[in-house]
């Protein structure tokens, strides 16, 4: 996945790094770990656990994005800080966004 996420036929796959009990629901830029793999950061004001973390990760990514919640997926990660999402849409239209919601910030 080059910058955290890859066109698909019919969406894209956006890799993230979650961090909960943030101050605020937020994209906040790139993170970038350890071996170099790069994923968008959402911070998110819920707590982990019953799946709050992940309505919320949706509902910013959602809004952030200005389309449906139905149309943003979790792939893989539920219970995990790194997670993938699946967005349904035009790949390349969501591809932009993506990359302005990613920025030049870089977070570690």
């Amino acid at each position: 996945m080059r910058g955290g996420w890859r066109k698909l036929p019919a969406g894209i796959e956006v890799r993230l790094r979650v961090t909960p009990r943030a101050n605020a629901d937020a994209i906040a830029g790139c993170h970038v770990d350890s071996n170099d793999q790069v994923s968008l950061a959402v911070k998110v004001r819920a707590l982990p656990g019953k799946g709050a973390a992940n309505a919320a990760v949706i509902a910013t990514l959602a809004k952030a994005l200005n389309i449906p919640r139905s149309m943003i997926a979790l792939a893989s990660g539920a219970a995990a800080r790194s997670k993938t999402v699946r967005i349904a849409g035009d790949a390349d239209a969501l591809e932009r966004a993506i990359a302005a919601l990613a920025g030049d910030k870089k977070e570690t």
